[in-house]
């Protein structure tokens, strides 16, 4: 992943940020804890250090608790709102947590224990009495040195009792030196000084005399005290009156000071230290120890908040990769394969990193690879479309339940109904509303049931109006032994068949006209010559048979010209004179033809205006009229309130125009078996006639480039409807599109 301009310094941030904090808080916690140890050598160390100890424990754990809550809100909201690898973080900080409160909770717990025995310790009866007994010991050894002293300047005293002036400053100083006081005072009356000597050749002066002193030898007592120094050392002050008697006018007294021995000093000083210290701590017992918990407290709960959020921090750190990877994967789910994940390390992570980036890779070319492969699929699919669409061949796919998979624009047409939604559905319950669909399943399901998977078969389908007959070849499709398709592809051949019957019939007509039309006529010419020659010489009984014979030989004859006639006339090639008419107007000629015969048949007329100019051969046209509407009134003798209806409308196909002709009666119309073959020759239900009429006028209808079709009126009665093109132009391109205006005519 290329990392942005804008996003180096946010990442820099991150980086060296949790760095600084890191290293931060470890500052602190190390300078706490220092800081406790090195209080912890004295009280005096404790209880200056104490308040920095806590201030500095207390933001500590101030700055690590809103830290934490706000890791601990982050992660609650991740988790509520399912965000990926929350609950994989929830679990490791629980136990990351757990494995270091565990440990912290127990040391925390013996270490208050140890603190409570140890300075418990501190103030056993045995330490008190042994800090009180060295006390004694020392007081002891002081009163014994101040005793000593005492009764040296004592028996001094008494050695200058008798003795002034000059005497007495001699032995004043001899006192000293051989006692080794520092110094030794003679004060008389009012503190005057008679004698003095000094250690320090400095000193001019003694000290002055206190007044406890001067109160106690003026009342003839002695005088002992020790007086403390400032470098620690201590000073025996004693002071002996010169005379036990009140009535000395001079009240002289001798003041002698002592170093106590700086061994002694000391022991006494550090006795006397450790005792007054031992007091201090003894009256500081509970709340020495409550300080001690509180900071003990306060540095484990910086401690344990440090690890906790420690924990968080690196079990994010640990899960961010596996939430990449969540999240890489329902990208990867919802298609988008160009996702990849930043390397966060070398180690096993990385290695899982780096083979998702690979796997999302490989998927990202095998998409593209089958994105490639399904455009040239759909590109073929969408080619065979066209093909099938295009195709006058009904195509069908479909399974072993008869099921469609596929069906083009043919198949239907064909059929009968609209395919074009039928994927999905099976042929039986789309037949169930056409017959003619409901008869090719149920050949095909006959097919099926006996087991024939491969076959290739004519199938007749009769319907009310016309019968079909389709070649319909089946073949399996390749594909697993539970899913088997087949292929059906099935054409109608109705015209293909008529058009053989029409020309063989062409033939038979053509040759039976040329094979019968020569012998007629010397027939007929050899009965009318018998008749002439023999019917004068013969008696008038064989005159007569001769009559009945001949002339019954000429009306046979006639009658077959007049067969072979009808023949040539329906095998004879097309040579037509086309010109420019009015439809309507030849309809109006021969309506009032039939009509000035008187007949009994009510002739109705419904002429359309936008007919105009036919082009096409009138005569063979005026033809057409008048077999249909002699057709029409033969089927029509017998009939109460004869009927017949001629009506013209013209029609739109495409970019070619129609004229459609349509002759109906309220006869008995076409009986139901002979309606599928009314236009073949020699069909027919009239007890006269050669059945020749209706085949003559599908064929005129053929050599004008239109189409005919028969039926019957739901309301009772025969009805035939002619579709011409307007045009003789269009006469050839009606003929080419034939088979799709007719498959357009069934559909309709």
């Amino acid at each position: 992943m290329v990392t942005s301009g804008v996003n180096a310094p946010v990442s820099w941030w991150k980086r060296w940020g949790g760095v600084a904090l890191v290293l931060l808080w470890t500052s602190i916690g190390a300078g706490a804890l220092l800081l406790l140890a090195k209080s912890a050598q004295n009280s005096g160390e404790f209880s200056r250090l104490q308040p920095w100890i806590l201030l500095l424990n207390l933001i500590g754990v101030i700055a690590l608790i809103i830290l934490l809550a706000r890791k601990l809100l982050q992660l609650v909201r991740d988790y509520r709102d399912h965000v990926p690898g929350s609950r994989l973080t929830a679990r490791t900080v629980s136990i990351f947590g757990a494995l270091v409160v565990a440990p912290l909770v127990i040391v925390y717990l013996f270490s208050l224990e140890f603190l409570n025995r140890g300075i418990d310790s501190w103030f056993r009866l045995e330490v008190k009495q042994g800090l009180n007994d060295a006390l004694v010991l020392s007081r002891s050894a002081l009163d014994m040195r101040m005793r000593e002293v005492l009764e040296r300047t004592d028996r001094f005293a008494v050695q200058l009792s008798n003795s002034n002036g000059s005497d007495m400053a001699r032995r004043v100083d001899e006192e000293r030196r051989q006692s080794g006081a520092l110094e030794v005072t003679v004060f008389g009356g009012h503190e005057r000084i008679l004698a003095a000597s000094f250690d320090n050749p400095l000193d001019t002066f003694p000290s002055r005399p206190p007044p406890d002193l001067v109160r106690q030898v003026s009342e003839r007592r002695k005088y002992v005290t020790l007086e403390p120094e400032e470098d620690g050392q201590y000073l025996i002050r004693t002071a002996v009156p010169l005379s036990d008697s009140k009535a000395d006018p001079d009240d002289r007294y001798v003041v002698a000071v002592y170093r106590v021995p700086p061994q002694l000093a000391a022991l006494s000083e550090a006795v006397q230290h450790a005792y007054s210290q031992y007091g201090d701590l003894a009256a500081l017992r509970e709340p020495l120890k409550n300080s001690f918990r509180l900071t003990l407290t306060l540095v484990l709960l910086l401690a344990m908040l440090a690890a906790i959020y420690g924990a968080i921090f690196s079990a994010q750190r640990l899960t961010r990769p596996v939430q990449d990877l969540i999240a890489g994967t329902r990208a990867v789910g919802k298609g988008d394969f160009g996702t990849r994940l930043p390397l966060p390390s070398r180690d096993e992570m990385g290695f899982l990193v780096h083979s998702f980036n690979d796997m999302t890779k490989r998927l990202r070319r095998a998409r593209e690879e089958a994105m490639r492969a399904t455009q040239a699929v759909e590109s073929e699919r969408a080619r065979l479309a066209i093909i099938l669409a295009r195709l006058s061949t009904g195509v069908l796919a479909v399974d072993r339940m008869l099921t469609v998979r596929l069906a083009n624009t043919a198949a239907g047409a064909i059929l009968g109904t609209d395919l074009s939604a039928a994927t999905g559905r099976t042929l039986p319950e789309l037949a169930a509303d056409n017959e003619r669909l409901g008869q090719f399943v149920a050949a095909l399901a006959v097919r099926f049931a006996a087991g024939r998977e491969e076959w290739r078969e004519q199938i007749e389908l009769e319907g009310s109006a016309s019968r079909r007959t389709l070649m319909c070849a089946c073949t399996p499709l390749p594909g697993s032994d539970s899913d088997v398709g087949y292929i059906i592809v099935f054409d109608d051949i109705t015209t293909l068949l008529q058009a053989q019957r029409d020309a063989a019939w062409g033939e038979v007509a053509r040759r039976l006209a040329h094979e019968i039309k020569n012998p007629l006529t010397p027939i007929q010419l050899s009965a009318e010559r018998m008749r002439r020659k023999f019917l004068g010489t013969m008696n008038a009984q064989d005159a007569e048979l001769l009559e009945r014979s001949t002339r019954t030989i000429v009306q046979q004859v006639q009658a077959m010209q007049q067969m072979v006639n009808a023949f040539s006339e329906y095998a004879r090639a097309p040579d037509m004179n086309v010109t420019r008419f009015n439809l309507n107007q030849v309809v109006n000629e021969v309506a009032d033809l039939y009509r000035s015969h008187e007949t009994r048949a009510e002739v109705r007329l419904d002429l359309d205006d936008q007919v105009g100019v036919l082009e096409a051969d009138r005569g063979r046209v005026r033809q057409i009229l008048n077999n249909l509407v002699t057709n029409a009134l033969e089927a029509l003798d017998g009939v109460a309130a004869p009927r017949l209806e001629i009506t013209t409308r013209l029609e739109q196909g495409g970019d070619m125009a129609y004229a459609v002709l349509t002759v109906c009666d309220n006869g008995p119309g076409f009986q139901r078996e002979l309606l599928n073959r009314v236009f073949d020759p020699y069909v027919t239900s009239k007890p006269k006639g050669t059945g020749l009429g209706l085949a003559i006028v599908k064929k005129i209808v053929e050599e004008h480039g239109g189409r005919i079709d028969a039926d019957n009126r739901p309301e009772g009665g025969a009805r035939v409807r002619v579709v011409l093109p307007m045009k003789d132009s269009t006469r050839s391109a009606s003929s080419t599109r034939e088979r799709r205006g007719e498959l357009r005519r069934e559909r309709a």
